[in-house]
């Protein structure tokens, strides 16, 4: 008798029928691979900008930023990478974390800071765009 305890008298699938909903991880999952695929071009874009950046001064740092190109690449940029992270970071919780309230705490902060950082990041290249 290994699992349920009515594991001799129920089929499998009866057995497995109630013990969570299988297509809840569907489409975090998706979402995940998503964002991985989006940042592979961004990150290579993005390390060509910083390495195109690295001896500038300021006024040409500001004016690479403020172009619209660059900008609008950015902002998809930062809000990936927030976005990736916490859902990876969400899966983690959700399978290392056992006590249910602190669970629930952990993913609530998890989602709650990683909105704040990607929003304080599109608003500080809005900044510079805009300025």
């Amino acid at each position: 008798m290994n699992g349920h305890p009515m594991q001799g008298v129920r089929s499998p699938l009866k057995v497995a029928v109630g013990l969570g909903a299988s297509h809840s991880g569907v489409r975090p999952w998706w979402l995940q691979r998503l964002t991985a695929i989006a940042l592979v071009p961004l990150s290579i874009w993005f390390l060509f900008l910083l390495g195109f950046l690295v001896n500038a001064d300021y006024a040409v740092v500001v004016g690479t930023i403020a172009r619209p190109v660059n900008a609008l690449l950015l902002m998809v940029f930062v809000v990936c990478v927030f976005w990736h992270g916490m859902l990876g970071l969400a899966v983690i919780v959700g399978d290392y974390v056992h006590t249910r309230w602190l669970e629930i705490t952990l993913q609530v902060l998890l989602r709650f800071g990683a909105f704040v950082c990607a929003l304080a990041g599109v608003m500080a290249v809005l900044a510079v765009w805009l300025r």
